[in-house]
């Protein structure tokens, strides 16, 4: 993810899903989703290494969603994350998108282990994350008042 993304961003962390399941994260506008970019991706780019990558359509390079490698305070494992418009929902590009982000955590950056969180409401992550070989581990609060979360673990065997 990079600032000429933040267009993009705008629209996907303003749609329904994002909202419901990931939370609101206050980006009303491009200048907004600029500083999102900054504090969150780039950053995270420049300090570990791994963050979000844009995910395209091959055939006219369409901004489809994220991916994302996040080390989060409160977890022990790198975090894989992913979002998609939802007019590109149940098309199959986020189980590549997901697989290949997987391979370059295995491949190129070693990570022993990955995991994943959702609410346990969100059914299409769940599956997704089933599908992606992680497995239901236990129920996480990421913040003292926060929902609990379900986490899901992966072994990354070496490639």
């Amino acid at each position: 993810m990079a600032h000429d993304d933040a267009p993009f961003v705008l629209e996907l962390v303003n749609t329904e899903g994002w909202l419901r399941f990931i939370g609101d994260r206050g980006v009303r506008n491009v200048a907004d989703a600029t500083r999102y970019l900054e504090n969150g991706s780039i950053a995270s780019h420049a300090r570990h290494g791994f963050g979000g990558y844009h995910v395209a359509r091959r055939s006219d390079l369409a901004p489809l969603g994220t991916c994302t490698l996040l080390q989060r305070e409160h977890l022990d494992d790198v975090d894989l994350g992913f979002a998609f418009l939802p007019q590109f929902s149940g098309q199959g590009y986020a189980l590549e998108a997901t697989s290949a982000v997987i391979a370059h955590a295995r491949g190129d950056l070693r990570l022993p282990r990955l995991c994943g969180i959702t609410q346990p409401e969100n059914i299409q992550s769940i599956r997704l994350l089933e599908k992606l070989e992680f497995r239901f581990t236990r129920l996480v609060q990421l913040t003292p008042n926060a929902v609990a979360l379900r986490l899901y673990t992966r072994e990354l065997s070496p490639p």
